[in-house]
């Protein structure tokens, strides 16, 4: 686990992937679904029902079921509350997975079920679709989940059930004892009290995994993976919540925590909660507007999805690398940076709506100062190239070795435009259809993300009726019900350097400064990487939060709040220390760059050592000296420290 803490800081990096799903893979036939082995490895993704109440059928449930496994997801878990769609919607979602040779379970939220008297009820419902041909089994037993529930009387809900269980559910560490699984829900770095670090607190997820390792005594642990998290629901709903956690280089760096921790399972948060924007399936996908819309809108994030297949493949094949056998250019970032004030139109300036106390904010969202104002790139290569990063007119190129690298760049106002060249070849190129921009989209703060990829990929816009309450409490009248980016972005053809169709070779363009002087000059180069936890991270001793489980009143599809590690885990004093880049990943030309970094063949807690330093881009992103090394960079340069080994 020491080693995973070392590693995990390591990475400062980011980036964003392609958008269009592949081929779908030839399915099994009908019911051709089989228990998994005890020992599967497994990758499971959190679905939503509560907003899907609009489906009329179980091909509804088909493009999400056939993008999921085209990525190796195994199975969704379908988050179900007590409302009265729930049986129509779980019999289309299972009878679409058995076609489409995906497996389902389902996944109780006890924001809706009582932890204390609905246990036979949990269990009715288990029974009810234990025998469907996609139901996830493990051996012979019946898998389920949980958001939360803690008090559940899972004696009752075995009974209940009158079969064989495996119940894997998000309770805390301290009540896992009476289960066979748990899932941790807390996939974000944390203050012990659901909300982001702050003041000294920060309790990692990798503390939580250890929390949770620890206490299942070797029983299965569900990992959790989710790429974002911004919330941003003012008094226009009764489920009022604005606050965010930081997610700038957060898929990049669990996935690849994910190939060294090697969990029984994964569970990625989630597929299609876009009021929480950690959405990872397409904005296309059939589902009702819980006024999520505001900053959804023009936001696809199927890029993340791509990125992760790699991964995924890793993953379960054991292996701590990843195999590329396709040139990709992923990216995302923020549309505005943090610094722009959009008070005078924010929706969230008045009192809220109602909601979990402690969970809504006048204005910017709580924990907006930990995001980075950066464009993250990840580069999926065959062979080794560069990738040139236009954001506004801050150019940047970087050398990026074949196989996965991530970098992150100091974001500009104005396009975004990127490209991958080998030699006097560009291989890819295009701009993105999302503009870094000054002006407060719809008059809110907007704290998700755009990600784009390169290719392109298909068009994914909000269906109507995932529009429908886009302007619900605006103050601003310029802001349409309906997608804006267009189509599709310009993309060089592989190889020839010219837009398809066209003999023109396309030229890197520059961009304009904002003039607007509410938004300060951005800098274009840095001469170390930003402070923070890329060198080493102190935690203090602090106690955490006691569970909590938010009952958000009625009408809220989503987790008002993530329920924090017991009090009875206490997080100590622990100095996490980067390793040294390895010599495949460092780059000519560093100055301007955020972080570079790449997922080595093996890990080791020692690595580096015995080499001439001749430019500070070789000990990047530590900037420390390994044992051995001797430093040789001019001055005025001053001689770092020592590396902690």
């Amino acid at each position: 686990m020491a080693a995973l803490a070392n590693y995990r800081y390591l990475l400062t990096v980011a980036g964003l992937l392609f958008s269009h799903i592949g081929a779908i893979p030839s399915l099994p036939p009908h019911g051709a679904l089989t228990p998994r082995a005890d020992t599967d490895r497994l990758v499971f993704c959190h679905f939503m029902v509560g907003i899907v109440s609009d489906r009329s059928s179980a091909s509804d449930y088909d493009n999400d079921m056939q993008r999921a496994k085209a990525v190796g997801i195994d199975a969704f878990a379908l988050n179900i509350g007590t409302d009265d769609f729930v049986d129509k919607q779980l019999s289309f979602a299972y009878e679409s997975a058995s076609s489409n040779g995906m497996s389902v379970f389902l996944s109780f939220d006890f924001n809706w079920f009582s932890q204390t008297a609905d246990a036979g009820k949990v269990g009715t419902i288990i029974k009810q679709y234990a025998s469907e041909p996609a139901q996830l089994k493990v051996g012979s037993k019946i898998f389920v989940s949980s958001f939360a529930g803690d008090e559940l009387e899972i004696e009752t809900v075995r009974s209940a059930a009158g079969m064989d269980l495996f119940l894997a559910p998000n309770f805390q560490p301290a009540s896992v004892a009476k289960v066979d699984g748990a899932l941790n829900w807390m996939a974000w770095p944390n203050d012990g009290n659901n909300k982001a670090p702050k003041n000294g607190n920060n309790v990692t997820i990798e503390d939580g995994d250890q929390a949770y390792i620890s206490a299942l005594s070797g029983k299965p642990y569900i990992a959790p993976v989710s790429p974002w998290f911004s919330t941003h629901f003012g008094p226009e709903v009764s489920y009022s919540k604005n606050f965010v956690f930081p997610s700038n280089l957060l898929w990049w760096q669990r996935w690849t925590d994910i190939l060294i921790l090697e969990p029984q399972y994964v569970e990625i948060i989630t597929w299609n909660d876009y009021g929480e924007s950690h959405y990872v399936g397409p904005l296309s996908s059939p589902h009702t507007d819980d006024g999520a819309s505001k900053w959804a809108n023009d936001m696809p994030h199927d890029g993340w999805l791509e990125m992760a297949k790699p991964f995924i493949s890793a993953y379960k094949a054991g292996s701590k690398s990843v195999s590329v056998d396709e040139d990709k250019i992923i990216y995302w970032y923020r549309p505005n940076p943090k610094s722009i004030n959009c008070d005078p139109t924010d929706t969230t300036m008045g009192p809220g709506g109602g909601g979990s106390p402690g969970n809504y904010y006048n204005g910017k969202p709580d924990g907006a100062e930990t995001m980075d104002d950066s464009v993250f790139i990840v580069s999926l290569l065959k062979e080794a190239g560069v990738v040139r990063i236009n954001s506004g007119d801050n150019e940047q190129t970087f050398d990026a070795p074949a196989g996965a690298h991530a970098f992150a760049v100091e974001m500009g106002i104005g396009k975004q435009t990127f490209a991958l060249e080998r030699g006097s070849e560009t291989i890819l190129q295009g701009t993105s259809l999302k503009d870094i921009s000054n002006t407060c989209l719809c008059g809110i703060y907007n704290f998700n993300a755009y990600v784009g990829s390169l290719p392109a990929g298909a068009p994914d816009p909000l269906p109507d009726s995932g529009l429908k309450k886009l302007t619900d409490g605006l103050h601003v009248a310029t802001c349409e019900a309906k997608p804006s980016l267009g189509t599709s972005s310009k993309v060089v053809s592989a190889k020839t350097g010219s837009y398809p169709g066209s003999s023109n070779v396309i030229k890197t363009t520059t961009n304009s400064k904002s003039d607007d002087p509410s938004i300060p000059a951005i800098s274009h180069t840095l001469s170390t990487p930003p402070s923070g936890p890329a060198s080493s991270l102190t935690i203090s001793p602090t106690p955490l939060a006691a569970p909590e489980v938010n009952h958000t009143p009625p009408g809220d599809p989503s987790h008002a709040v993530v329920p924090p590690l017991p009090s009875t885990v206490s997080v100590t004093k622990i100095k996490y220390t980067p390793l040294s880049v390895p010599t495949a990943a460092s780059i000519s030309n560093p100055s301007p760059v955020l972080a570079v970094a790449s997922v080595p063949p093996v890990h080791s807690s020692k690595r580096g050592g015995g080499r001439t330093i001749t430019a500070s881009s070789q000990i990047a992103p530590t900037n420390c000296l390994m044992p051995g090394d001797v430093w040789q960079v001019p001055p005025p340069a001053d001689t770092p420290d020592k590396c902690d080994v």
